[in-house]
């Protein structure tokens, strides 16, 4: 692994700051490192489109480094974007499915473009759990008619988990040090936990959606997938901020800082109070077994650690925001396809006609019944829509993080960010997922950083999950730096085909 696609976020804009790297030079090398692994080698198949204009442009961002002109604190970094995410390039965002071929999109997502004005270059797309693995009642994550099967790059039959999928591979393999994801419940945090990243979800409002593919308003976000937490804080700080496009965002006035980075202290943790959500533990020995000891790291560095043996898990994917999504998922389907020309269908009911009419490529392994569900739904202002928004977000906060973190006194609750790690991948059955401490932080809109906590069995990843109250990412940030400085556990994958068998 050469020192370009070896480096951190916050290591090679550094290095291209100072002049002692090209952006051509990164930008050459991260898509050599995807040539040799993405459909060769490993077959990872992470990128499911590479950008054709990404060397010009890092051509451009060298030409404007010597003239003094830098576009600000990415200049010349390579990065990807998962396919939901909308990109005005030669580049589509098709959600993973084929029926989406042809789309390309009229301007870059708000993210997107937040990451090109600070000069970062957009290599391609990532693949992902078809339709933010929201198609079928029992879908494969990572798979996609589209893109194929993503893999874990750690242990290559396990899965990548997702939505956000091929962003985590891809970070994961060093093929960029930046990608982005984008959640509903789970799909940045639980793929950043099983392929040992650095995982953060924000408040619902920090980060703007405009030009993501949504499912539901009140918990959808945009959120950054790298491979150690100060690079967490660089991409937000570039990402974080008010977007007229987006009206959620104007709650985040006032709760932006300056520079996340300052919040990052390698040290003691004193007067910080954490709690620990055993509901959450119990579904795997090993996956329990690295918690505890990340614990233990945590308590070794001053932390009073607060049992909560009476904080009851939100179920996830439960029946409230199940119909939460169901409806959710129409609205925002057809209002973005809706305000994309080049869509090659215009309506729900559309692409639910061209899954049928590719349905040996598209449904091979499972179904489209959430679509077909939903499509017969009402408008988002149907009772059942309100009551279940309502349900969802009293049961996560009210019910839930908000009489927990204030009558605890606490600074975040911790878990592990999944209840096993890695299982098989099988396209047939579905997936195979057991706990996990997504939902809460999801449905009450609240942040969410999972950190590498160790492996089971040498190289099955498992994650430690922050999460706290709204706003609160330079709190989770600083706790998860001093986490991960004093037990500095990654390491990069090396492609095992299987868990050797004794």
């Amino acid at each position: 692994m050469d020192a370009y696609t070896h480096a951190t976020l916050t290591e090679a804009a550094q290095r291209l700051e100072t002049g002692e790297w090209t952006s051509a030079g990164v930008c050459r090398a991260c898509l050599e490192r995807i040539r040799e692994l993405d459909r060769e080698g490993p077959a990872l198949r992470a990128v499911i489109e590479l950008n054709p204009d990404a060397m010009a442009a890092a051509a451009a961002r060298d030409e404007a480094f010597a003239r003094g002109e830098a576009r600000g604190p990415l200049h010349g970094v390579p990065v990807l974007i998962k396919d939901s995410i909308d990109t005005a390039d030669r580049t589509q965002t098709t959600g993973g499915s084929l029926a989406m071929e042809g789309n390309f999109a009229p301007e870059d997502a708000a993210v997107v473009a937040r990451l090109r004005a600070a000069g970062a270059v957009i290599l391609g797309k990532t693949n992902m759990s078809e339709w933010g693995y929201l198609r079928s009642s029992r879908p494969c994550s990572g798979w996609s008619s589209r893109g194929g099967q993503t893999r874990n790059p750690y242990v290559l039959d396990r899965t990548p988990c997702g939505s956000s999928s091929g962003s985590a591979a891809a970070v994961a393999a060093h093929y960029v040090p930046l990608a982005l994801g984008a959640e509903v419940d789970g799909s940045v945090v639980h793929p950043s936990s099983m392929n040992s990243l650095v995982g953060l979800k924000p408040t619902v409002g920090l980060v703007s959606r405009r030009g993501v593919m949504g499912i539901a308003r009140q918990q959808d976000t945009a959120g950054t997938m790298t491979r150690t937490v100060a690079d967490a804080a660089l991409a937000l700080n570039v990402l974080a901020g008010e977007d007229p496009g987006d009206p959620a965002t104007a709650a985040s006035q006032g709760h932006v800082p300056a520079d996340y980075r300052g919040f990052l202290e390698a040290g003691r943790l004193e007067g910080v109070r954490l709690g620990v959500a055993r509901a959450y533990f119990g579904f795997h020995e090993g996956t329990d077994a690295v918690v505890n000891h990340a614990l233990g790291v945590l308590r070794g560095l001053g932390a009073e650690l607060v049992e909560l043996p009476d904080f009851d898990p939100v179920p996830f994917f439960g029946e409230q925001e199940m119909i939460l999504f169901k409806y959710g998922l129409k609205a925002s389907l057809n209002a973005y396809l809706a305000s994309h020309p080049k869509a090659p269908v215009r309506t729900m009911e559309e692409l639910i006609e061209a899954n049928r009419a590719q349905a040996g490529r598209i449904l091979p392994f499972f179904g489209q019944e959430v679509f077909e569900e939903a499509v017969k739904l009402g408008d988002l202002d149907t009772p059942e829509h309100r009551e279940a928004e309502a349900a969802c977000r009293r049961m996560a906060r009210e019910e839930g993080l908000d009489p927990a973190l204030r009558e605890h006194r606490l600074d975040a609750i911790v878990a592990p960010t999944d209840g096993t790690p890695p299982y098989a991948i099988d396209p047939v059955i579905g997936d195979n997922l057991h706990g996990g401490c997504s939902s809460v932080a999801a449905m009450a809109g609240y942040p969410h950083l999972t950190v590498p906590a160790g492996y089971v069995h040498g190289e099955l990843p498992v994650g430690l999950s922050l999460i706290g109250g709204d706003w609160q990412e330079p709190k989770l940030l600083r706790l998860g730096h001093a986490f991960e400085t004093a037990h500095p556990v990654r390491h990069a994958p090396t492609f095992l085909s299987t868990i050797p068998l004794a």
